[in-house]
């Protein structure tokens, strides 16, 4: 988004030894404002590695060590003047309480945010202002033995704001409550590197279509 000329604050995840020199290095000429995250001199922080083969990735890392049972908590909660200030807001949906407590200040304070895999009967998803859904949400078990279109009619009878749903090189479905399912064919381009294009599309792409959908809500 910093490179659409967005001002950009980043919280989360505490930046530790090995990962603070790499962020501060790439962030150093970009309108990202870093201050809210934790530096931990005593934290290596998190390095994951991938090797790409064709379709298939293999992630190698330690962004699972996080949960492990009595792990430390190696991420902030939520600055409340951070949320109140900015105009739009990103949530990422697997940090437990923190992710709880930011949407419900981005409620308390009437600011419009984004997530990414919440089911239809969470907090997250039912005040959302957009919700990019992948199979790592559609493939769970709560959703099993259910087609796309039921999906997408749980989704969007729980929320007013805009459901999509990514199938990969497969068509996308979105819609609000009330309204046919809509489908959009992928933009068919040379693929140079399949790392990090999920993660593009739902924190670039979802911010972009809430913009589109906000003001065409046809």
């Amino acid at each position: 988004m910093a490179s659409l000329g967005v001002n950009v604050k980043i919280d989360g995840t505490h930046i530790g030894t090995q990962v603070a020199p790499l962020l501060k290095s790439f962030y150093q000429d970009k309108s990202v404002d870093l201050s809210s995250l934790r530096f931990d001199p005593e934290y290596e922080g998190l390095m994951d590695y991938v090797v790409i083969a064709g379709l298939v990735r293999s992630p190698m890392g330690v962004f699972q060590s996080l949960y492990e049972d009595g792990a430390k908590i190696r991420w902030n909660m939520p600055k409340e003047e951070d949320i109140a200030a900015c105009k739009i807001a990103a949530i990422d949906p697997f940090f437990l309480d923190a992710t709880q407590k930011a949407a419900e200040l981005c409620v308390k304070h009437q600011i419009p945010y984004i997530t990414i895999d919440c089911p239809h009967d969470s907090f997250l998803h039912q005040h959302c202002a957009v919700n990019v859904v992948s199979k790592e949400c559609t493939g769970s078990e709560q959703y099993q033995n259910k087609n796309a279109e039921e999906i997408y009619e749980l989704l969007t009878g729980h929320t007013d704001g805009l459901v999509i749903l990514t199938r990969g090189e497969k068509e996308m479905l979105y819609g609000r409550k009330g309204q046919p399912m809509k489908k959009m064919k992928p933009f068919a381009i040379a693929v140079k590197s399949t790392l990090g294009a999920g993660n593009t599309f739902k924190i670039q792409g979802r911010l972009y279509l809430w913009f589109a959908a906000r003001y065409d809500r046809r």
